[in-house]
């Protein structure tokens, strides 16, 4: 556990710095966005022709600012960098300076403890940036209430973010939900980490075998959603949700035994 917790660190501060610019980005486009849109929605009231009442009754929602490029870009940024994380943080220690996976692979722990640190760590910089969003919400809907007159507003609360059909992938109403949402979103990082180290493990030809590992993990994972659908909804919900749970669980214990598997015997130093 120490090695763990030692490896986990480390490979938190190889990407803080980054990261900290991602959060300054997010956080100064979103206030921004708050100010220009809360401003671009009173200059639009100025020149409507509808009654008051009937022009917040029509655009005032949390759509309208949340679904702005200003709030939207830098998520998606974010998303995409941290994708490229996903490949770059074991492609860095391959082909970066003096090639540092020897080194860590030379560690005297378990190499599998290099695969959970990183695997956790992706994990932690997903969970930080969706607790951010959450506490920047209420401050983003203080600014545009602070701007916008009391006559030109409506029912804006934080209880709006529901209407936003994104955030509830990003922000789950039930622990059920967050557990599979980010289930699934561990099952695909763990999935890729292993393609990575088989394509490192068997060169170019570890390529198609890596293609082809995970059009299987995922194939397999999907397969109760498949044959229910094939089978016009034979089964009920909460088994395919069972199902789905079962299949999860091997794909991800498969994942990890075979990285473990590479690890031991297959990458040498």
């Amino acid at each position: 556990m120490k090695n763990y917790l030692k490896l986990l660190n480390f490979e938190v501060n190889r990407f803080f710095k980054l990261y900290l610019a991602l959060i300054g980005l997010i956080i100064v486009s979103q206030f921004i966005g708050a100010i220009v849109v809360s401003k671009g929605y009173m200059d639009r009231a100025d020149q409507n022709q509808l009654s008051m009442s009937q022009y917040v009754k029509d655009y005032f929602s949390f759509n309208y600012f949340f679904d702005s490029e200003w709030f939207l870009m830098p998520i998606f940024f974010s998303i995409a960098m941290l994708m490229i994380y996903v490949f770059f943080i074991w492609y860095r220690d391959w082909f970066g300076k003096n090639t540092f996976i020897y080194r860590l692979l030379m560690l005297p722990t378990e190499r599998i403890t290099i695969y959970f640190a990183k695997l956790t760590t992706i994990m932690i910089l997903v969970l930080g940036l969706v607790t951010l969003q959450i506490l920047l919400i209420p401050i983003e809907i203080q600014i545009v209430n602070s701007i916008i007159p009391t006559e030109l507003q409506s029912h804006f609360s934080l209880y709006d973010i529901n209407s936003l059909e994104m955030w509830d992938w990003v922000y789950p109403n039930t622990f059920t939900e967050f557990i599979l949402i980010y289930g699934v979103g561990l099952i695909f990082v763990a999935v890729l980490f292993t393609a990575i180290l088989i394509e490192r493990s068997y060169g170019l030809k570890g390529i198609f075998f890596a293609i082809v590992y995970g059009m299987l993990s995922f194939g397999v994972f999907f397969a109760p959603i498949l044959v229910n659908e094939f089978n016009g909804g034979y089964f009920y919900s909460l088994e395919v949700l069972l199902m789905v749970l079962v299949m999860g669980t091997i794909v991800l214990g498969s994942a990890i035994w075979i990285a473990n598997h590479l690890l031991k015997y297959k990458i040498r130093v």
